[in-house]
């Protein structure tokens, strides 16, 4: 039998060996498991604070600062540190409501009761001023410094891109963002964000039971410095830039010039714009949806992603094909009586010599020359039947770089469109179109969509006789090597390059005697083409494409302007000045210049 002293004695060593696991469970759980009561206890004691980088700073391509950095201070919060605070003084000094500022609370709360969340982002100079004073009264509260971007010209608003905050979705996604982070939400700033943003630091500090900075946690051991982004070289010429965004005040459309020996823009314009500081600092929120909001859309990227016809300027592309093909050659001729008629089908063209060759239909933009063209192109014997033939006309085409993304370095750049045999298929039947059907696509309408940045990337094409190198804004990023290796290589299209030649004179007789006068600049050889691409929703779009100077051209340049007419009236003399801008650095021509920086096409 068992002795009961000995069976107490038992349970009561058992007891106390259970409660001992316990503790020590709880001890490992608390110490090892569990990280909230070792933050819990540090930042009692410690504050980490971020040391923000600043961005790189932007240049144009010959040091002209686009884009730089000046200091802000966030005012930050560690819920877990709080006590009881004069709610109204504080709402006082930031200038919200006592409402707003229990809101943000709560949500830094709900993120985290540990880490510190922005209270207010980009203090004005002032309110630091006297926060610095107060803060002592603040518990759990602390400024943190950063930088802001600043703009010592309000221009390149699209193509430099703005920062913002980061939400959550883009932090699972990109773990080296914290809360209160900004990015490079689009242009430059987006796609170089890895070199622009540097390397984050970090400050541990001792602080006092009043919340005072009492000094360096372990004597700043296990601090790490800041690391600035990497500056970049743009290819932009400001000075050009700033020219084609007064040009282009009061209108709607796009300027994009490219050196096509280079592929480098020197200038992108989308219009209308607007002030890049706008997006800067707390104003940011606001102005966003009043940009939004503009029925004008100046935040919409029309050089990138406006998808526009680009009516006679393609013409040149069914002529180069027509000579690849060998269903034309520089004689070939056709007649014109004020356009082409054929069945039930009429195009119409304005009053010009006829019949013209090759030379000359580019010279005065015959649409009937390139309706017979493309009836010979998609009738030749060589292909089984229309659609066979169509399959080779939209190869050719796509190799100038349409109907595809170029893989330029700016964010959110379209495709554009040039119809399949699909489409074709499904909308008409297949078997059941011809090239009277489409014949809309052989003076550049129907459904092609064209972006500005293609029509520049066309204009280096035919300036370099078959070729182009990927268009792009960055020249070079310092003190680092990147591989832009993709942006040196030459891309050739399907066609010959010496049917270029042609093609090329016909341009030039376009601006010396032909639709494009008003563009010839005294000692400059400009080789141009007109367009008027029609528009159901208004007047028509004024277009024109350049290069100049004829013999190692050094700019290309595609104009649109929307809802303005004839290729001539408007895009024609804008693309005009802007290469004399580039050439020569100043406007001789001031009445020209007068004309287009007095017109108003947006007036309402």
């Amino acid at each position: 039998m068992t002795n009961p002293y000995v069976q107490r004695k038992y349970v009561i060593i058992t007891l106390i060996l259970l409660t001992l696991f316990v503790f020590v469970a709880r001890l490992f759980y608390m110490q090892i498991i569990d990280d909230s009561y070792k933050y819990s206890a540090q930042n009692n004691s410690q504050r980490r604070i971020t040391k923000y980088p600043a961005r790189g700073v932007i240049f144009d391509r010959y040091g002209k600062i686009l884009v730089y950095n000046e200091p802000a201070y966030d005012l930050m919060v560690i819920p877990m540190q709080t006590k009881e605070f004069d709610t109204l003084d504080l709402c006082h000094i930031l200038e919200i409501e006592p409402e707003l500022l229990r809101l943000i609370l709560k949500r830094a709360k709900m993120y985290s009761k540990y880490k510190p969340s922005i209270v207010i982002p980009q203090l004005s100079l002032q309110t630091t001023a006297i926060l610095k004073e107060k803060i002592y009264k603040f518990s759990g509260f602390f400024l943190q410094s950063r930088t802001l971007r600043k703009y010592p010209q309000p221009v390149a608003s699209h193509l430099l891109g703005y920062v913002g905050e980061v939400d959550d979705a883009f932090i699972k996604q990109n773990p080296y963002y914290k809360m209160g982070d900004y990015v490079g939400i689009s242009g430059i700033e987006k796609t170089y964000e890895e070199y622009l943003r540097g390397k984050k630091g970090v400050s541990i500090y001792l602080v006092d039971v009043h919340n005072k900075i009492v000094g360096n946690f372990a004597d700043g051991k296990y601090d790490t410095a800041a690391v600035p982004g990497y500056n970049i070289t743009t290819t932009i010429d400001l000075e050009l830039q700033q020219y084609g965004e007064r040009l282009m005040r009061n209108k709607k459309g796009s300027i994009v010039a490219i050196d096509p020996q280079s592929g480098e823009i020197l200038a992108l314009i989308s219009s209308p714009s607007y002030d890049p500081s706008l997006l800067v600092g707390r104003k940011r929120a606001k102005n966003y949806q009043l940009l939004l909001k503009d029925t004008l859309k100046p935040l919409f990227n029309r050089a990138l992603m406006a998808k526009y016809p680009p009516g006679s300027t393609f013409k040149m592309v069914n002529g180069l094909i027509g000579l690849q093909e060998g269903v034309i050659n520089t004689q070939s001729s056709f007649s014109c009586s004020r356009g082409f008629a054929m069945g039930n089908i009429h195009v119409g063209c304005h009053p010009h010599p006829s019949p013209l060759d090759l030379i000359s239909s580019v010279q005065h933009s015959c649409n009937a020359y390139y309706c017979n063209v493309f009836i010979k192109i998609l009738n030749n014997k060589k292909y089984k039947n229309t659609e066979e033939a169509f399959l080779k006309w939209r190869e050719y085409v796509t190799s100038f770089g349409f109907g595809t993304t170029l893989g330029t370095d700016l964010s959110y750049e379209l495709k554009g469109n040039v119809p399949t045999n699909l489409y074709y298929n499904k909308y008409f039947g297949k078997n059941r179109w011809k090239p009277l059907t489409i014949i809309s696509l052989s003076i550049g309408q129907g459904e092609l969509g064209i972006t500005p940045l293609q029509l520049a990337n066309y204009a280096c094409i035919l300036a370099n006789k078959g070729y182009y190198y990927i268009p792009h804004v960055v020249k070079e990023i310092h003190d680092v090597k990147w591989d832009n290796s993709k942006f040196k290589t030459k891309n050739y299209t399907l066609i010959d390059p010496k049917h270029f030649e042609p093609i090329v004179d016909g341009m030039e007789q376009v601006v010396k005697a032909g639709t494009a006068r008003i563009a010839r600049i005294d000692s400059i050889t400009v080789c141009g083409k007109t367009g008027t691409a029609q528009n159901p929703h208004g007047k028509d779009h004024s277009i024109f494409i350049a290069f100049a100077p004829k013999e190692n051209p050094k700019i290309a340049i595609a104009v649109f302007v929307e809802n303005a007419g004839f290729g001539a009236t408007y895009a024609a003399p804008i693309a005009s000045l802007m290469i004399e801008k580039y050439i020569k650095r100043k406007i001789k021509r001031t009445d020209l210049e007068k004309y287009i920086l007095d017109a108003n096409l947006i007036k309402n």
